[in-house]
């Protein structure tokens, strides 16, 4: 038994592995060479980092994308290390206080955003980089969308179209149909900009917003009412809602614009029942619902609030229709009286 214990507590059965130095436990001094400029939103985030797998994901996510103004930078500073396996790692978890807002996946993967420097440090492992969707949405996409958030726009649920030099903000609570009712005027000649979420510029003398003109994503269910998508593939979304999303060049006789002037708010209301009415909403109403959908942290509402008063004085309605061609129908008498 003395022997037992012995051998239990000798140095050579509890040697540790060796602690890392301060440095190398923080990743604090990780050497990132390599360097690319985005235009999410068309703003310039650049991205320093160590791992080409990086900028060829922000590639996919914005390569197609031209600057529309470069006024300020926000930088990204991607730090990636070895390990992790082959499995994707779990869904992050984000939260904020004050001006500093966190996404934190486990140990090996997380991102410090500080929307007062405009700046966000991340640490991925392989695992992360070898999951390119997820890399985008969550670590990319997530950390850049609420940086310019707090700086340069505002985000809006909704879709956006326009016709006759009119452009039209299509709110509404999901499944009220914004994306495939844009869709739908696109179809008839309308000019598309975005299909579920649109950007608001800030310090602008008119509501402008700007969405994602390249593309449309619709729910699995829109093949039975676009033809036209059948045969295409459900694309995984990160947030396992799965959709299918068609770049705009490969539906013809589209017309887009990645920016409009918002000259009227519209709710839809969508039923069987509905017969296709325009009904206009008290003053205020319109913005008070968009006032529910804001940022609740406190730094970034604050930023928000003001920026959504531009769109006070737009006439708001509601719209209650059963299909398209009775939304089309009341939305372009809409537009056309006031062209």
């Amino acid at each position: 038994m003395t022997t037992e214990l012995l051998k239990q507590g000798s140095p050579e059965a509890t040697i540790a592995p060796k602690p890392g130095t301060i440095e190398e436990d923080l990743l604090c001094n990780m050497e990132l060479p390599l360097r690319g400029v985005f235009y999410p939103l068309g703003f310039p985030v650049e991205i320093v980092t160590n791992e080409q797998a990086v900028l060829d994901a922000a590639n996919d996510s914005w390569g197609y994308l031209r600057p529309r103004q470069m006024n300020s930078v926000v930088q990204l500073r991607i730090s990636v290390s070895e390990g992790g396996g082959s499995e994707c790692p779990p869904t992050p978890v984000s939260r904020a206080n004050r001006h500093l807002f966190s996404i934190v996946a486990d140990t090996d993967n997380q991102a410090i955003v500080d929307l007062k420097a405009g700046f966000a440090a991340v640490w991925l492992n392989q695992a992360t980089i070898r999951h390119s969707l997820y890399l985008r949405y969550y670590f990319l996409e997530g950390a850049a969308y609420i940086l310019l958030c707090s700086s340069a726009v505002t985000s809006l649920h909704a879709a956006c179209v326009s016709r006759y030099g009119r452009g039209i903000l299509l709110c509404g609570d999901s499944g009220a149909g914004k994306s495939s009712l844009s869709y739908a005027c696109a179809r008839a000649g309308w000019t598309y900009t975005s299909d579920d979420a649109s950007y608001l510029l800030h310090g602008t003398d008119d509501p402008r917003v700007i969405g994602n003109s390249h593309q449309v994503r619709f729910r699995p269910t829109a093949k039975t009412l676009f033809p036209e998508l059948e045969g295409r593939a459900l694309t995984p979304r990160a947030e396992g809602k799965p959709s299918i999303e068609v770049p705009t060049s490969e539906l013809p006789g589209l017309i887009t614009a990645s920016e409009a002037k918002i000259d009227f708010i519209v709710y839809l209301k969508r039923g069987p029942s509905e017969t296709g009415e325009l009904t206009p909403l008290p003053d205020g109403a319109a913005i008070e619902r968009i006032r529910e959908n804001l940022y609740p942290i406190a730094e970034i509402r604050a930023i928000h609030e003001e920026a959504v008063q531009v769109l006070s004085g737009v006439p708001a309605y509601e719209l209650r229709y059963r299909d398209f061609d009775h939304a089309i129908g009341q939305l372009d008498r809409l537009v056309r009286s006031h062209a």
